[in-house]
């Protein structure tokens, strides 16, 4: 049997425009949407904000690979995007593969009836819920946190 680490946790779309916020019940069942945060110089302090108010555990933030697992110019914000959250006295940050996860978000949403259009203020959120409904589903398969960690920046002394 594996172990599953009990917590709430932020799963994080990360947007040129906007990011995704998700969370998760304490017991990693269900991941809903909770926010879209509009990408500008508040969005990491929102982030943190959320994760307080939430008591997360960590957070997770979706890193876009391509279909070969290589980076691209999203993969690199996303990284820097990770960066900030972890140097902003955060709960600890996890990067977790999101190949497709918007491709999926966008999906779901076609086939619940909205529109491209109408679907632009959630796809973030939908986003968030599919990367981080897949890393709770690694966790609780393989016993271990899934991705790879972030670690604080270090101030230079």
């Amino acid at each position: 049997m594996t172990s599953f680490r009990r917590g709430v946790r932020l799963g994080i779309d990360v947007g040129r425009a906007r990011v995704g916020v998700a969370r998760c019940d304490p017991d990693g069942m269900l991941a809903t949407p909770v926010e879209t945060v509009a990408r500008d110089d508040r969005a990491v302090a929102r982030v943190r904000e959320i994760a307080t108010e939430l008591e997360a555990l960590e957070i997770l933030v979706g890193l876009p690979l391509n279909l070969r697992g290589e980076d691209t110019a999203s993969t690199v914000d996303a990284r820097e995007f990770a960066a900030a959250i972890a140097a902003a006295d955060a709960p600890p940050v996890r990067l977790v593969d999101e190949r497709l996860s918007t491709v999926s978000a966008h999906a779901a949403l076609r086939l619940s009836g909205r529109s491209q259009k109408r679907s632009r203020t959630i796809v973030d959120q939908v986003a968030a819920v599919v990367l981080l409904q897949q890393a709770l589903e690694v966790e609780k398969s393989t016993g271990r946190p899934p991705g790879s960690p972030v670690p604080p920046v270090q101030e230079p002394i």
